[in-house]
């Protein structure tokens, strides 16, 4: 019988943005969506990094990033900054209504985390991180 692994991923990704979409609403946060949320959470905690960097960082095509970032931008939550060593280059910074978001968003972030591991032991929460890292792992071999 084939493993289901796959699917049930991309099933539990589904369902978990589903699921975070709401607690988004339910905290009247409409500033952003969950999707955005993860690009907010990787400028929390490195601000000021390339869009090459963000789009590696999230895993998505910079075609992609840049689309998000164009509305991320006209809502208030990053700027476009050029580089001053190398003014090709263009940094993503938050605005301070992005900054102003990142506690709310931390503690939805613990709820979900709360939801996915709810019922198992911290050995099961250790185990099952060592394979989702392998998993990761194999994932960016092949790219």
């Amino acid at each position: 019988m084939a493993s289901q692994s796959g699917f049930m991923i991309s099933k539990i990704k589904r369902i978990g943005d589903r699921i975070f979409q709401k607690k988004l609403e339910k905290a009247d946060i409409s500033a952003f969506n969950g999707a955005q949320g993860k690009l907010l959470y990787i400028l929390w905690q490195q601000d000021g990094i390339s869009a090459a960097e963000l789009a590696r960082q999230a895993g998505l095509a910079v075609t992609t990033l840049t689309s998000m970032l164009d509305r991320m931008e006209q809502s208030g939550l990053i700027s476009r900054e050029r580089d001053d060593p190398d003014r090709r280059k263009t940094k993503i910074c938050l605005t301070e209504l992005a900054r102003g978001l990142q506690g709310e968003y931390e503690r939805l972030s613990d709820d979900m985390t709360d939801v996915y591991l709810r019922g198992f032991s911290h050995e099961e929460v250790n185990l099952f991180e060592q394979f989702l890292a392998r998993v990761l792992k194999n994932l960016e071999d092949e790219e």
